[in-house]
């Protein structure tokens, strides 16, 4: 048996240096590769952001003396944006009773990247008289808020 395996060995050559530093530069370039992609997923996870823009926004008097208001935001962020609540004049919208100011669509409102959401908040003209400037900020769930300043007309 020692002789059968004494013969195997003798036979055999080894690799030359060259190849084996080739091979082993390979198998490191590949490995670095993985390394990095693998990398660079986990920090796009951690770099996405919000940012919402105010496309448009007016105020309007109804003929029965109510008004609305509309606003549409725009995520041109790199992750969705979530409208938790808004705050009207530094107050929270539920405040004001729904009866007497309501918004549309309800809330929390998501955004997704690259699209835009109209929201439309009713008034009840009793609430506020011609020429109130109104402070609406928008708070998203990432704790920005986005403010936006409006004369009722």
């Amino acid at each position: 048996m020692k002789k059968v395996a004494s013969r195997i060995f003798r036979n055999k050559r080894a690799l030359s240096p060259v190849i084996a530093t080739v091979v082993l530069v390979a198998v490191t370039i590949v490995v670095a590769v993985a390394v990095s992609y693998w990398m660079g997923g986990i920090a796009g996870l951690y770099t996405r952001f919000e940012k919402i823009e105010i496309v448009k926004s007016y105020a309007v008097k109804e003929s029965n003396g109510n008004f609305t208001v509309v606003i549409e935001l725009k995520n041109s962020g790199s992750a969705d944006a979530t409208i938790q609540y808004v705050l009207v004049n530094g107050r929270p919208l539920e405040d004001y009773g729904t009866e007497n100011m309501t918004i549309s669509p309800l809330l929390p409102a998501t955004i997704p990247i690259g699209k835009s959401e109209t929201f439309t908040i009713f008034i009840d003209g009793d609430l506020f008289s011609s020429g109130t400037t109104l402070d609406l900020k928008f708070h998203s769930a990432a704790g920005k808020d986005y403010p936006v300043m409006l004369t009722l007309p």
